[in-house]
């Protein structure tokens, strides 16, 4: 177990104490959501440090290579499934968001079937990032940054299905042929 995956692990227990701050008293608690606003802040740099410190000391894993995108999908749906709760995002947007989650998890799981990986591109972790800010600033909800705000939301949307387009135009030989 090396620093990266502890810091993976780190990242999937931290997301209980974040949905717990972010949704007590209702969400109305504006100290309550500051500390979520933290807890998922620091559970997102976790995320930028793991893979930094991977790459850089020659530790990846195969635990890595599964846990770390699979921890960076639930800190990201449990904020935007909050979200939905506090009434701040529409479900159809949400729904959106995971269900390009799920085709790309399998378009990855069938990949690796045939012993290909199917590298993050730019187009995806530009998709996290925005989707990591938006989410932040939507938890701090300070109304002076709302023009800025949706459109954060709005990029990570636009984001989230140029990607999809963008692994499936990649990598559609997976499906149709089996392999790449």
């Amino acid at each position: 177990m090396n620093l990266p995956n502890k810091l993976t692990i780190l990242r999937v227990i931290m997301i209980p104490f974040f949905v717990f701050f972010l949704l007590y008293q209702g969400g109305t608690n504006s100290t309550f959501r500051w500390i979520a606003a933290i807890v998922f802040i620091v559970a997102s740099l976790t995320d930028m440090l793991d893979g930094k410190i991977a790459r850089k000391y020659n530790l990846v894993t195969n635990f890595g290579k599964f846990m770390d995108p699979l921890a960076d999908k639930l800190l990201v749906c449990s904020g935007l499934i909050c979200l939905i709760e506090l009434g701040q995002l529409p479900a159809w947007m949400v729904i959106l968001i995971i269900s390009r989650e799920f085709i790309i998890s399998g378009f990855r799981l069938v990949a690796s079937d045939n012993g290909v990986v199917i590298a993050a591109s730019y187009w995806g972790k530009f998709k996290t990032t925005f989707q990591m800010i938006a989410v932040v600033l939507l938890i701090v909800n300070i109304p002076a940054l709302a023009l800025i705000t949706n459109l954060c939301v709005w990029a990570a949307l636009v984001l989230t299905i140029i990607s999809l387009v963008d692994y499936i135009a990649k990598n559609h030989k997976i499906l149709t042929e089996g392999s790449m």
